[in-house]
Order: structure tokens, then sequence, then C-alpha cells
């Protein structure tokens, strides 16, 4: 009988095509509002990287450099989109998806109750769970992933190999607040936080509170990728006395630190304390503040150390990060499925 019971339950087994159309049914409106928020941001980008585009092809184009059209057209840019130069204004983007799209997809029907129902209609929870969190997951990261391409577009100017004789502003590929907004990474991220919506529905029940905990844990898992993890990727590159390396700009400085002949740390007070010697090197709090004082310091027997990692390894940071991340999505995609099958109705 028992036998008998199981197979009319497989024979009733709602397709997966018929269950994918439910989820559509069921979550039109957040995917309309994922593409509503990422359209507008879209358009805003291109409208402004236009603006930005021109404005660096006049910059690095005009002759002589040193010239006063040169320099109004050079300040022209880098006074462009200061909200949006470092990337930060788009970091929230993810969290939004996480919060308002993947937190909503189970809690919803599990603070409704309605989720007794479905269950025995021939959706069974391990499917019912899957149905819902794959297709939209990859819709999500779908959408990011194609938002990264353009978002990619609209730094090329800040990117591009810095003009040192017209001063143009450029950003590291690997600066906090860029690097996850390009390439693999920002699509990983926006699917790490679904899955962390999905898991976080399923374990507090409720809309809201599953939103707060998504946002919550979302921003701890950001903050520890780019202060933490990130520089920790591949070991870092050591050099002494930077002095004119080769494109500053490029590279994500981790950290500089003044020492003398024997290795031994210097703090700003000692340095600021030799450069009264040469007050004009001397900048606010004894902070060297120009080539000529790293020099100057040089030439006294203290060593500059620092430690960077290049702007080469851009491509292969993304797929460091995109790959744990992603991994993480999977792992907790699997959580969230293996606590539906566990829930008591």
């Amino acid at each position: 009988m028992p036998l008998r019971l199981e197979e009319d339950a497989i024979a009733r087994a709602v397709p997966w095509r018929r269950m994918g159309w439910v989820t559509w049914r069921q979550h039109r409106l957040a995917l309309s509002a994922v593409a509503g928020l990422l359209g507008a941001l879209a358009v805003s980008l291109w409208i402004a990287g236009i603006q930005l585009h021109h404005a660096y092809a006049a910059a690095i184009a005009c002759h002589p450099a040193s010239s006063l059209a040169c320099g109004e057209l050079v300040s022209r840019f880098n006074g462009m989109n200061k909200v949006l130069a470092n990337g930060y204004a788009l970091q929230p983007v993810p969290a939004l998806i996480g919060a308002f799209v993947g937190a909503p997809v189970l809690a919803r029907e599990m603070e409704a109750g309605t989720f007794r129902y479905v269950w025995t209609q021939g959706f069974g929870r391990w499917r019912w769970a899957v149905a819902k969190l794959v297709p939209l997951g990859v819709v999500v990261a779908g959408a990011a992933g194609a938002f990264s391409v353009l978002v990619s577009w609209y730094y090329e100017p800040y990117l591009a190999a810095s003009n040192q004789a017209l001063s143009i502003t450029e950003v590291s590929p690997l600066a906090p607040g860029l690097f996850d907004l390009r390439g693999a990474g920002f699509a990983a991220l926006t699917l790490a936080a679904f899955a962390i919506g999905g898991v976080s529905g399923v374990l507090v029940r409720r809309v809201v509170p599953a939103i707060v905990a998504t946002l919550t844990t979302y921003a701890g898992l950001a903050c520890a990728a780019g202060l933490y993890l990130r520089q920790h990727y591949l070991a870092p590159l050591v050099t002494i006395n930077p002095g004119s390396w080769v494109s500053p700009g490029s590279a994500w400085v981790i950290s500089q630190q003044w020492t003398t002949k024997d290795g031994q740390p210097v703090s700003l007070s000692v340095l600021g304390q030799v450069l009264q010697a040469a007050p004009q090197l001397a900048g606010k709090g004894g902070v060297p503040k120009a080539l000529g004082s790293v020099q100057y310091l040089t030439q006294h027997g203290y060593t500059l150390l620092t430690t960077y990692q290049p702007a080469s390894r851009f491509w292969r940071f993304q797929l460091i990060e995109a790959g744990w991340l992603v991994g993480l999505a999977l792992l907790l995609i699997s959580a969230t499925v293996w606590l539906v099958r566990r829930r008591a109705a």
C-alpha cells in the first residue's frame, strides 16, 4: 500500500516546466522591479558615461598640455560624476536584490502558511524550493552580469593609462568599491546575496525580519571580502623607495611603512623632525608630501616599503573571488533546500 501511494505521488508530480511557469507568475513583480532598477541605473550610467568619455577624449587630445585650455579640460574631467567616481554609489545593488528578491522567495509563503497547500499539489518540498531558488538565482545573476559590462565601459576613462602631464584622475581596477562592480565578481556577489536572502527566509520565516537579516549578513560578507580577504588572494608585492614606479595609480597599495637602515619602523613624528631641515618637503603632521621628500629621506638612510597588488592581477582576482562566492551561493542554496525538507508542515 505505501508503495502504491508513492507511485501515485510520482505520477501526480507537477512537471518542471509547469513549476517554472508558477515561479514566474508568483515572482514576476519582483523580477520586474530588478529590471526596472538595473534599467534605470543603466540609462543613467549610459548618459553620464557618454559625457565622461567625451570629456576624457578631449582632455588627452589637447595640446600643448601646459596650456590654460588643456588645464580647463582636465579640470572638467576630474570634476565630473564625483558620486560615481569611486564606485561606492553602486555597492548597494546586490544587497537590494538579495533582500527584496531573495528573502521573500520562501519566507512569504512560510509566513502566510500557503506552503502547506503547495506541498500537497504535486510539487513536493525540495522540488518547490529548487524551482523557486534556481531559476530566480540564474536570472538575477545574469542581469547583474550584463549590468557589470556597462559599468566596466563607464569606468574605462578612469582605468586608462595615466597621463602625468595632464594629471588625469586614475583609479586602480583593484580598488575597493570598484573591483566588485566589474567582471564576474558582480554577478557572483549578486548571486551570493540572493542565496543569503533565501536561507534567511527559511530560517526566520517572516519577510521583514528576513530582509533585515539579509542586509546585515550581506554587509558583513562584502566588508570581509573587500577589507580582509581580497588582498590575500595572491601574495602582495613589495617595492623599496618606489619613487616614480610604473603607473602608481593602477596598483592597489595595501600599506606603506618607513624604516631605518636596520629595518626598524619609523613614526611620522620622526620623519617630521628629519624634514625640518627641508621644510618645503614636509606636509601637515610631518607626512612627506612630494617625490622630493622621498628622495631626501632616502639620502638620509630611510627606506619606504610599499606593499601592493599590481593591476595585472585583476582577472585572476576576479576568478578567485567569483569562484568562492559562487561556491558559497551553491552551498547556501543547498542548505536552504535541506532545511525545507526537514521543516515540519
